[in-house]
């Protein structure tokens, strides 16, 4: 029989951050907003998304997320993978999901945080991504559903 080697454990819990993203598709065309004005990442291109707040489904979080930054919405969200993100200095784990059935087009809802949304074909993505989201997407590309970072 095996037993788990016992670890010291601390008086408090580690924290890590939530983030939910989506997944915005046309054809063979991913959406990506460019940062700005982000302590981290401004001018590189990320996916629509941001935190799950307490007591929120992790769908709901990504649907608010994708109507406060573009103004769209989806009929459906559909899980696409997850990645422990743990090569920045604060610790993410990062949930991806695909839109599917999108209604409007993308605008500018948040213009202190993003310069505008792009259109890329998915084999030819923009070089400077969004260092927390080149995971994510990778594994999208790969149709992997798990990083570990």
């Amino acid at each position: 029989m095996y037993y788990a080697p016992l670890i010291s454990m601390p008086d408090i819990y580690q924290t890590f951050h939530l983030g939910v993203n989506v997944f915005v598709l046309r054809g063979t065309q991913l959406l990506l907003g460019k940062r700005k004005g982000a302590i981290f990442g401004a001018g590189t291109w990320g996916l629509p998304g941001g935190h799950l707040e307490t007591g929120e489904a992790m769908k709901e979080a990504a649907a608010r997320e994708l109507m406060e930054e573009t103004g769209l919405s989806a009929t459906q969200l559909e899980f696409s993978n997850i990645v422990n993100d743990r090569s920045g200095e604060q610790h993410y784990i990062q949930v991806g999901f695909i839109a599917d059935g999108i209604i409007g087009e993308p605008a500018i809802k948040e213009p202190d945080r993003c310069e505008e949304w792009k259109w890329f074909e998915v084999n030819a993505l923009p070089e400077n991504l969004f260092p927390p989201h080149i995971n994510q997407i990778n594994n999208f590309l790969q149709k992997r559903l798990f990083a570990d970072a």
